[in-house]
């Protein structure tokens, strides 16, 4: 399992043995600002499941006001947005060191490894976990919040393809501009809409949308729909370039998916669809059809 932004298994400290009242198992994960550690609440037996995840900022950041207020947005919209497809924050420490939350532990895999797995999710399993994600993104938008980091290591499968979305570092309220270190060690760009990367229109919850087209783009045609070696290129391509033809690269996708891919890729966030709700009766509708076709 990955908790997280841009997580890198394998490297992860050794933890201590307890941090407050949690107990922490094992370590799992860790991005640039965070460590997450499978734990069980101190002092129960042994044979316990080690039921929770410890998402902890790293030392080097633990007075960083930025990386701060981070976390503690996460606690905030993780503890006020209660859905079964958003990850829940069931408790926090923001305000003293060590600074962490403690989450359900989820079962499974992200996206991201479904994606480089040799058999990936077929296209009525796809249609489903993204129509999964955007029932997420609708409940964070009737909060008034976006995602802000929607993208395949984002987005935990369960073992029988429950779609989570996690890491709430990077939510804002609509038309909330970025701080630096969002724009720092935020959303991989290769995923985020134009406006997010341009001043020039506020982003809200169609350029999550947007990101949510970029990622099934990906999951049916197996590349992203746009790959510039620089930064700078790469924001020129999202803002400017049309995406490629999805029928071209995977002929056997639907017509009608195919036209859903290209209005969440849409560069003027009037041309996609305008709300997740919206997207969710889509997808429905969607899966219905390529069931039917698969049966036939």
């Amino acid at each position: 399992m990955q908790v997280g932004a841009d997580l890198r298994a394998g490297n992860c400290a050794q933890p201590p043995h307890r941090l407050g009242s949690w107990e922490l198992v094992a370590p799992i994960s860790e991005s640039e600002l965070t460590r997450v550690y499978r734990a069980r609440p101190a002092g129960g037996s042994p044979a316990r499941p080690a039921a929770y995840a410890l998402k902890v900022l790293r030392p080097e950041w633990e007075h960083h006001p930025q990386v701060v207020s981070l976390l503690a947005r996460e606690a905030q919209v993780g503890r006020k947005v209660s859905h079964p497809h958003l990850v829940s924050v069931l408790s926090a420490r923001v305000r003293d060191v060590p600074r962490y939350l403690v989450m359900p532990w989820l079962e499974g895999v992200t996206l991201a490894d479904r994606l480089r797995d040799a058999a990936p999710p077929d296209l009525p399993e796809m249609l489903w976990v993204v129509r999964q994600v955007a029932e997420g993104l609708a409940a964070l938008d009737a909060h008034g919040w976006m995602h802000g980091d929607v993208k395949p290591s984002n987005i935990m499968i369960s073992p029988d393809g429950h779609a989570t979305l996690i890491d709430l570092g990077f939510a804002h309220r609509r038309h909330e501009e970025a701080s630096a270190v969002d724009r720092v060690v935020a959303g991989t760009h290769a995923y985020l809409a134009p406006e997010v990367l341009s001043s020039r229109v506020g982003a809200d919850i169609r350029s999550d949308l947007y990101s949510l087209g970029v990622v099934l783009f990906e999951a049916l045609t197996g590349r992203l729909p746009f790959s510039g070696q620089t930064l700078p290129e790469l924001i020129s391509q999202h803002q400017q370039v049309p995406p490629p033809h999805l029928k071209r690269l995977a002929p056997h996708v639907p017509d009608d998916v195919a036209r859903w891919v290209g209005r969440l890729l849409a560069k003027d966030p009037l041309r996609r669809p305008q709300t997740a709700e919206e997207l969710v009766a889509q997808l429905v509708r969607l899966e219905i059809a390529t069931f039917s076709e698969r049966a036939l």
